[in-house]
């Protein structure tokens, strides 16, 4: 069923909209709402926040537009994880699994990017450990410096100074390492 009937369907209050919908995008909105919630909620929990961002497509589907419904979805969905985080007073998982070097004989390019992943992780895992939560936050979750700032109970100008800081030294590693031309 093309978006824009979708889209009319539920706007009608036709359920089979809805259902629509949810059959072309839970694989989409439930790995967004995975990769903020990890391995610190429940199943349950995790299944109720996609649930929670389907509920809202619902509830304001005069707000949605063909061709922009991923995208609604999608910020929908990291809003309502990191809200859910925040009732528990839960702090966002920051470690992230290895990465797998792909084979030297992959898709050109693609050993090297990993490589470079690779590295810019190990950069960041070099922060000590209140300004690696800080950097996260800000360029993985993004976070507000507000946010971080309510969340870490820190001073906004302290946080600044902390994203500032791993900014610099990224940048330091990554220019050591050939990644990056010295200005």
């Amino acid at each position: 069923m093309r978006e824009e009937i979708v889209l009319q369907k539920i706007c009608a209050g036709d359920p089979a909209g809805l259902e629509a919908l949810m059959e072309r995008y839970i694989p989409y909105v439930s790995a967004v709402v995975w990769a903020i919630l990890r391995d610190v909620m429940s199943v349950e929990d995790g299944e109720e926040v996609v649930s929670d961002v389907f509920l809202a497509a619902w509830n304001q589907a005069g707000e949605l537009r063909p061709g922009s419904v991923k995208s609604w979805l999608g910020a929908v969905a990291r809003n309502k994880a990191k809200n859910r985080l925040r009732q528990r007073n839960q702090t966002l998982p920051l470690e992230e699994d290895t990465l797998e070097l792909p084979a030297s004989d992959d898709p050109p390019g693609e050993y090297e990017r990993a490589v470079e992943r690779q590295l810019v992780r190990q950069a960041v895992n070099s922060l000590p450990p209140p300004d690696r939560e800080v950097f996260l936050r800000h360029y993985y979750y993004a976070q507000t410096v507000g946010e971080i700032g309510e969340a870490m109970d820190l001073n906004i100008s302290t946080v600044k100074t902390k994203l500032r800081r791993g900014r610099m030294k990224l940048k330091d590693i990554l220019t050591r390492e050939g990644f990056l031309c010295e200005a």
